[in-house]
């Protein structure tokens, strides 16, 4: 059974006692993101997830790593365009030394100058190397051209520009703003060992960020643009990503969505899969995907194939959606993508780390917890009249494109 708590200082803790497995998963979550930077702090976020894991006055940062290689559990971090997450995986008798190493973490991180010079060339390198993977670099691609000028829009990473920037002070100072008790919760799912959600509350109950209110950066609901990007480089393959709009998390047809793009794109008896590899083996990978944000989402579709052929997926893509949009769905489609949906929502119950993620979203988007069942009814009431408007609300609309062709290849 799910349960929550509020600190005194207005952390909020989520707890999931799963008393049949032996590991605990814990997560550190912080309502910032990506969207929450103003141009100049681009990638601030994820810098400090990094520097949060270069050590504190009693750990190295080898040592952070040591202890939970000596244990057995691990730890990691991500940033995404809303939301930040620390978090660890143990087994449940280790839980509390896994939560004292990530306190010390979030709480005492040095910022020391010499790692903050190394993580910039670190960071940088993962920046190099999404660019130097035209299958992720085509996504990085297509969400600037949805979203121009616009924090969402911007890479999570930063760029060499914006990293050469960041320092202990304005680390500080970010964190000062956003880091705050009423921003962060602290989700836990496993089996829970006695007195552990009390130990949560002492590390994290008690610290404030003084008495500054937090900076109140403006997140205006991001406008979405049909533009196009393209892109030539020494590639072997060409890419192309489709971008629609969809639908925020907090849409009450968001069911519908994600039964559409399962129809869509996303599984391998999807129209797009059936069409494009099985049945005219245009491509290996092509598949589409929704992201939903707090207050919007987007629909994105994805294919890469050779130069020669760049054209004609286009093309296959857009006739899809076309017979999706004339023809419609039909009630098997929508009666097997509802299956499918409960089938990988009751499969996740088997990770510890799935229930901490999704209560720890939950907790800071909705601040309420839908029971298994209840979502469970949402997908079971998705009917193809609904689906069917929904595709001529999204697909009705140009689409914003972003391709990546070889040197050699079309550029059209």
């Amino acid at each position: 059974m799910l349960q929550r708590c509020t600190s005194q200082n207005g952390v909020r803790i989520v707890y999931e006692n799963i008393p049949h497995v032996r590991s605990v998963a814990v997560g550190v979550w912080v309502n910032v993101g990506s969207r929450h930077e103003i141009p100049e702090e681009n990638g601030l976020t994820h810098f400090i997830e990094h520097m949060l894991f270069k050590g504190t006055p009693s750990r190295t940062a080898r040592q952070i790593a040591e202890e939970f290689d000596r244990i057995g559990g691990y730890v990691n971090a991500f940033t995404s365009k809303e939301h930040t997450c620390y978090y660890a995986k143990v087994l449940d008798h280790h839980a509390k030394h896994a939560l004292s190493v990530l306190a010390d973490m979030f709480f005492n991180s040095k910022f020391d100058e010499e790692e903050l010079d190394k993580e910039r060339q670190v960071v940088l390198e993962e920046i190099l190397m999404v660019e130097d993977t035209p299958d992720d670099d085509v996504h990085e691609q297509l969400w600037n051209v949805m979203y121009p000028n616009q924090p969402i829009g911007s890479s999570i990473l930063g760029t060499k520009a914006s990293l050469e920037t960041f320092n202990k002070e304005s680390i500080q100072q970010f964190m000062h703003e956003h880091y705050r008790p009423e921003h962060i919760v602290i989700s836990v799912a496993g089996n829970i060992p006695d007195g552990f959600i009390d130990y949560v509350d002492s590390l994290f109950g008690t610290f404030n960020s003084g008495s500054t209110l937090a900076k109140r950066i403006s997140c205006d609901i991001p406008v979405f643009q049909p533009g196009k990007s393209l892109k030539s480089r020494e590639t072997e393959q060409g890419h192309i990503c489709l971008g629609y709009e969809g639908l925020s998390v907090k849409d009450k047809r968001i069911y519908n969505l994600v039964v559409l793009n399962n129809i869509v794109g996303g599984n391998m008896s999807s129209r797009l899969f059936q069409e494009v590899r099985e049945e005219k083996a245009l491509a290996y990978s092509i598949y589409s995907y929704q992201s939903s944000f707090k207050d919007f989402g987007s629909l994105a579709i994805y294919g890469g194939t050779s130069s020669k052929q760049l054209q004609e997926l286009q093309e296959t893509i857009y006739q899809t959606i076309q017979k999706v949009k004339d023809d419609g769905v039909t009630d098997s489609e929508v009666n097997d993508a509802k299956e499918q949906l409960k089938g990988n929502l009751m499969l996740g119950l088997e990770s510890t780390n799935a229930r901490m993620n999704r209560n720890g979203k939950n907790e800071l988007i909705f601040k309420e917890h839908k029971s298994y069942d209840e979502v469970l009814q949402s997908i079971d009431e998705v009917n193809i009249h609904e689906v069917q408007k929904l595709v001529t609300d999204i697909f009705s609309a140009p689409p914003a494109v972003s391709i990546i062709t070889p040197k050699k290849g079309p550029t059209n």
